[in-house]
């Protein structure tokens, strides 16, 4: 219909389905592999008592399914939460992601070499050469309590609260509520974050903060209007919108499991918390240039959807999104 943006809604669900959510055998391959490390790694901790394995949780952008599909030469990650009860009160916890690598090395015996067994701050990351998977492997100290509530450990031996059930439900709540297009609209955003990163390497934008940024604006909506999740180009306006107008200075607080006024004080640039742990501002690393450069590059990439809604051809409408997601925009 004449007056009507050429890239509509259909036009991204269908980018989406074709080149951004992850194949199912794709996503069968990132289950056979965690399902291998989960099954291979019980054995060795068994037989290596420092720290009692409890329980192992898929976690992560796959278990939300939300993850994206990888690009050529890209690797993708699948997160494992390996909860550990420490058998040996004397061991100190800042030991653990050393202890974990071994314990991951010694799976995959002579078949994988050092270097594919990389600590980082608080995960253990595995390299699948074969796939380019990469399998992050976090361990959490449990304490027995519920919901899989567990903490965390970093290379410093700072413990976080967390819990992988609770992160699950948090998303199944609001997905639940809203349909399929809300993780497929998050899947999108993390595509846009993606393109937006191999173009500027200094943009931070984690997929965690990427998931709260849309559940927050779920729950408010924008502008008087609920967030439009049956409408991607109105949604990534709305969410856009969101971020140069409050220049991301607003706190957000989910009050899912804990009261608002529970959050501890706090003067770091972004203020997103982490919806189980109140004590845990996602973007706590995140200095005053990192909240400046997301929203300018926010103010950036809405005035190119807003002219594209008014490109006078299919062609300049479609070049303006290319911008967003990359030379793979429209798909086939």
């Amino acid at each position: 219909m004449a007056g009507e943006p050429y890239v509509d809604h259909d036009v991204l669900k269908a980018f989406a389905q074709g080149k951004v959510n992850v194949p199912k055998e794709e996503a069968k391959e990132r289950r056979r592999q965690v399902n291998y490390l989960r099954e291979r790694l019980e054995d060795y901790i068994a037989d290596h008592p420092d720290f009692d394995l409890v329980k192992l949780r898929a976690s992560g952008s796959v278990a939300k399914h939300t993850a994206i599909r990888r690009r050529e030469g890209e690797g993708s990650d699948a997160d494992v939460a390996a909860y550990l009860r420490v058998a040996d009160p004397e061991v100190d916890v800042a030991t653990v992601l050393d202890w974990l690598r071994k314990r991951c090395i010694e799976v995959y015996g002579k078949t994988k070499v050092a270097e594919d067994f990389v600590p980082s701050d608080h995960a253990v990351g595995i390299t699948m050469r074969g796939t380019g998977l990469k399998i992050d492997v976090v361990p959490v100290l449990y304490t027995g309590e519920p919901d899989d509530r567990g903490y965390l450990v970093t290379s410093q031996g700072i413990k976080v609260l967390t819990s992988v059930t609770l992160h699950l439900q948090f998303i199944k709540k609001r997905k639940d509520a809203a349909g399929d297009a809300y993780r497929e609209l998050i899947r999108l955003l993390k595509a846009w974050i993606r393109e937006s990163k191999s173009v500027d390497p200094d943009l931070r934008c984690k997929s965690f903060l990427i998931e709260l940024l849309v559940a927050h604006l779920w729950e408010t909506g924008w502008n008087g209007e609920p967030l439009q999740v049956n409408d991607y180009p109105r949604a990534f306006e709305q969410v856009l919108s969101y971020i140069v107008r409050t220049g991301l200075r607003e706190p957000i607080v989910f009050t899912d499991y804990y009261k608002a006024n529970e959050v501890s004080s706090s003067n770091a640039s972004i203020q997103v918390w982490d919806p189980v742990n109140p004590e845990n501002n996602v973007a706590s690393t995140y200095t005053e240039l990192d909240r400046q450069r997301l929203v300018k590059h926010a103010k950036t990439t809405l005035d190119t959807i807003s002219w594209a809604a008014h490109a006078t051809t299919k062609g300049d409408a479609i070049d303006a999104w290319r911008e967003l997601f990359g030379p793979a925009f429209p798909g086939a």
